[in-house]
């Protein structure tokens, strides 16, 4: 049986998204985030980092999406998850599992870091913390996120999907930068690409049921 150590709102929604595609039972452990928007001290119980997700499968534990994406399909192989090894979708398909938590996610987390320095900032300097937090997003983090957003919709012109013509576990990967990117700001005619690739996913069976065992999703 697999465990999933599901934190709310956060990336191991798409742990179980990925087990309904796989049609793998699995149970979910839940952990809420405290008042600072971060992960209970419980999780370093399984993991010494105390991050989610975290899968636990009899004896092994694996952590990082990436990772836990990888060690499923290998352990419960789906062809339709994984394009063929040595076509060239399979090599966008790797390239796109990594991106997602590389390249992607990096300017969408300081953009998040940076919208709370102020609230969490020493109340005197909290305007400072303001104009500091405002200058590098308009400057260094919000052009970054820009140049990210077109190349995805640039990317999605050649196939309904970031691996090719098919779904694949690189989607699954890539929905949360869409969403976390989308949810900040509403992807307008620019953007109608990857707007239709989130409705594409959203209509998946397989995603709703994730949404019902993990609960409320807000892209944390």
């Amino acid at each position: 049986m697999i465990i999933v150590h599901h934190l709310n709102d956060s990336r191991s929604q798409r742990v179980l998204w990925l087990l309904e595609e796989l049609g793998v039972e699995y149970e979910v452990k839940r952990y809420e985030r405290n008042a600072q928007r971060l992960a209970p001290p419980e999780l370093r119980a399984i993991h010494p980092l105390g991050k989610s997700p975290v899968i636990q499968h009899d004896d092994i534990i694996v952590a990082e999406t990436g990772a836990i994406v990888e060690y499923l399909l290998e352990t419960f192989p789906d062809p339709g998850l994984k394009p063929p090894a040595g076509t060239p979708e399979a090599r966008r398909y790797t390239y796109w599992l990594h991106y997602a938590e590389g390249s992607a996610m990096t300017p969408l987390l300081l953009k998040l870091i940076f919208s709370v320095v102020p609230q969490r900032s020493p109340l005197l300097i909290r305007p400072i913390a303001q104009g500091i937090s405002k200058k590098v997003g308009a400057s260094l983090i919000d052009p970054q996120i820009a140049n990210h957003m077109a190349y995805w919709e640039a990317e999605l012109g050649k196939g309904e999907w970031f691996a090719g013509d098919r779904f694949s576990a690189a989607d699954i990967m890539m929905s949360f930068p869409l969403e976390a990117a989308g949810s900040r700001a509403p992807f307008g005619p620019k953007m109608a690409r990857a707007k239709a690739f989130l409705e594409r996913i959203h209509a998946r069976p397989a995603y709703q049921r994730a949404l019902e065992r993990g609960g409320p999703y807000a892209y944390a």
